[in-house]
């Protein structure tokens, strides 16, 4: 009699075999989390602090943002 692994329906192994597990369904968005890639760098507090903002149309107002906070 050979032997015989029994794999449970809940096995790592067979949920990183899955179909649905793949990282080409899940978002771009949630796969860049932390990343850099595809945003626009605003320099803020003369280069000591850069923000990266994805809509390059609010640059400005990050700024003005900043600088409130900044006088409190």
């Amino acid at each position: 009699m050979k032997n015989i692994r029994h794999i449970a329906k809940g096995d790592a192994m067979d949920n990183r075999l899955e179909v649905s597990n793949h990282q080409v369904l899940v978002p771009k968005s949630k796969l860049s989390v932390g990343s850099v890639a595809d945003k626009f760098p605003v320099i803020l507090d003369d280069g000591r602090t850069v923000v990266y903002i994805a809509d390059k149309s609010r640059e400005r107002e990050i700024k003005l943002r900043y600088g409130l906070r900044k006088n409190f």
